[in-house]
């Protein structure tokens, strides 16, 4: 079973940032991500703190006019 639990690397520590509910003593595979900056990722304006703003799709997705046209693929089975 893999666990996966986020931490800082600080002076030659690795701090967790959660109590994993693991036994002492189970190995560990350790993975650094890089930080190209300490900026924060920018929004996109789909999600924020609240989740996903009703409405931030509107206009950016559609559905083709023959979506529930039958299937060429099925036509055998019809």
């Amino acid at each position: 079973m893999l666990t996966a639990v986020k931490g800082t690397y600080d002076h030659g520590q690795i701090i967790l940032h959660e109590t994993p509910s693991i036994p002492e003593g189970t190995e560990v595979i350790v993975t650094f991500l890089e930080n190209e900056t300490n900026e924060k990722p920018q929004k996109t304006g789909i999600h924020d703190k609240q989740g996903i703003r009703f409405g931030s799709l509107t206009g950016k997705v559609s559905v083709p006019a023959d979506f529930n046209e039958p299937l060429d693929d099925l036509n055998e089975y019809i």
